[in-house]
């Protein structure tokens, strides 16, 4: 397999992150103070076809592959992974059910106006009993002739203070447990449908994450995605499987920011009368995290690339999203040391990387979780 980035590739690589670097670089430092994620942001790159980059050009997209998409998420997570959690919600979780599973009637109302930027996503399914035991959801759907009326709580939900829609995932019978799940578009603005709360987190501040209520909540029975009650727990495995690699080029880019911030104070802070990084003990540390990105990178890429193959990855997604997001936190720890007491001071930034990457050994499935998923694959 070749694992060279093609001409077209490095190019857009260049191009994007000139566009991070001129368009977003400049918002992080309010996002981040305000909690806000900066919505001009999502019409800005739905123009330019950069918001839901592997859809289609006809519909708005970019038309490209899965490894283009991963260099699209590095480079946004190398400057701020708050930003890039509400861009991929929008570009994955939230727009992919729709791209895969929908009818061309609930394309054309939610879908195609999310690639735009026009309207922004939501994906719902965690609530504050269910969360790696995603079958185990209390969300009702329960039908009452051409419409269902949804009745639950959801938690954790990105981009919920802010969605015009959210991709929710109910149950129509818990008896069934898995089987029974099925997957729903619910317009904000619908009677029933409210946001409870937006949520102060530790990292990750301007990505807006809430708390999302259901009560008595109707919508047309043509909003189940699909068309048929019981499919939505295969949706939402094949979704979170292509979010699985993608978290490996977001776990790579958070590591190469905090490898570059790292690099340039140990070359200019200088103690004992010379740089930090004349140390041995420094130079072997910026060593290690360099051969370790390098890792993470290609093993993404690989498994990018058998996805966009066609091959069943769902052993090697789990591996990409344990490794990558495990490896970040051996990262983040040698990038804190070496800046000592100014990596713990909120003016420096790599303080913000090591916040925001914690949260990913949690995300989109534990690191216990792809562990079990892992060796199930494996067959023991």
């Amino acid at each position: 397999m070749d694992l060279e980035l093609t001409e077209e590739q490095r190019i857009f690589r260049e191009s994007i992150r000139n566009f991070i670097e001129k368009e977003v670089a400049p918002l992080v430092e309010e996002a981040e103070e305000k909690e806000a994620f900066p919505l001009g942001l999502f019409r800005k790159m739905g123009e330019l076809g950069y918001l839901c980059v592997r859809y289609p050009v006809e519909m708005g997209g970019g038309g490209a592959d899965k490894v283009t998409e991963c260099i699209l998420v590095e480079e946004l997570c190398r400057v701020c992974a708050g930003i890039a959690g509400g861009i991929l919600v929008q570009s994955g979780l939230a727009t992919e059910p729709l791209y895969r599973f929908g009818p061309q009637e609930l394309r054309e109302r939610f879908l195609y106006p999310a690639i735009r930027g026009e309207k922004i996503g939501a994906f719902a399914l965690t609530e504050p009993d269910a969360g790696s035991d995603a079958a185990s959801i209390r969300t009702r759907a329960i039908r009452e002739g051409d419409h269902y009326v949804l009745q639950g709580t959801k938690m954790f939900i990105t981009n919920g203070p802010i969605c015009d829609f959210a991709v929710v995932a109910a149950t129509v019978d818990p008896s069934r447990k898995a089987k029974g799940i099925s997957l729903f578009v619910v317009e904000r603005g619908t009677e029933g449908f409210r946001v409870a709360r937006k949520l102060k987190k530790v990292g990750n501040r301007s990505a807006e994450t809430g708390e999302l209520i259901f009560e008595e909540c109707r919508i047309p029975a043509a909003n189940l995605i699909g068309g048929e009650e019981g499919r939505g727990f295969h949706q939402i495995r094949d979704t979170l499987t292509s979010g699985r690699i993608t978290y490996g080029a977001r776990c790579t880019g958070v590591a190469q920011a905090a490898y570059e911030a790292s690099l340039r104070f140990a070359r200019e802070r200088v103690q004992f009368g010379r740089p930090i990084i004349q140390f041995q003990v420094n130079r072997f540390k910026l060593a290690d995290m360099a051969m370790k990105i390098d890792i993470m990178r290609s093993y993404t890429y690989r498994v990018a690339r058998l996805s966009d193959m066609g091959a069943r990855v769902m052993k090697e997604a789990s591996m990409v999203k344990l490794f990558c997001s495990e490896t970040l936190q051996q990262i983040l720890s040698q990038a804190m040391q070496i800046h000592g007491g100014y990596g713990y001071m909120m003016e420096y930034p790599v303080q913000r990387f090591w916040r925001d990457g914690r949260l990913f050994t949690i995300t989109e499935g534990t690191s216990e979780i792809h562990h079990m998923i892992i060796a199930q694959e494996l067959g023991f």
